[in-house]
């Protein structure tokens, strides 16, 4: 009438917690600051090819050398931006409200993980987007 299960139960099967490495807090902040930092290295990619500008050539650079350094030496990868369209104006507020918001939480995982270089470059970064849309930064 009732067979008896055969099998292990998937919950005594689990692995258990030091069966795999883990990372550290430290490590896992730092690994989120590098992809904030890149994401917001591609959106100043965007607005490079959109109005090109030195500035924006400058912090371009600077976005991948934090990333570089926190990624212990291995450069992000750069996507081809998109190219110039009729509507380059409403799509480069777009991208720095985008930026805004991304160099916005860059900082705030930079001030958790103690990394002052990181966290100055996002303030700095998020003050220049926030004077492109005019926003006044606190």
């Amino acid at each position: 009438m009732y067979e008896p299960i055969r099998t292990k139960s998937v919950h005594s099967m689990a692995v258990r917690a030091g069966d795999f490495p883990h990372r550290s807090r430290q490590e896992e902040l730092r690994i989120r600051l590098a992809g904030h930092l890149t994401a917001l290295l591609t959106v100043t990619d965007e607005l490079r090819a959109l109005s090109p500008d030195p500035a924006l050539d400058e912090a371009a650079q600077r976005l991948s050398d934090q990333v570089t350094r926190l990624r212990s030496g291995v450069r992000p990868l750069r996507a081809a931006p998109t190219t110039a369209t009729d509507r380059a104006a409403a799509k480069i507020a777009q991208l720095h409200q985008r930026a805004h918001s991304l160099a916005g939480n860059a900082l705030v995982v930079a001030t958790s993980h103690n990394d002052a270089e990181g966290a100055a470059l996002a303030a700095e970064r998020m003050a220049a987007h926030a004077g492109a849309l005019g926003i006044e930064a606190a």
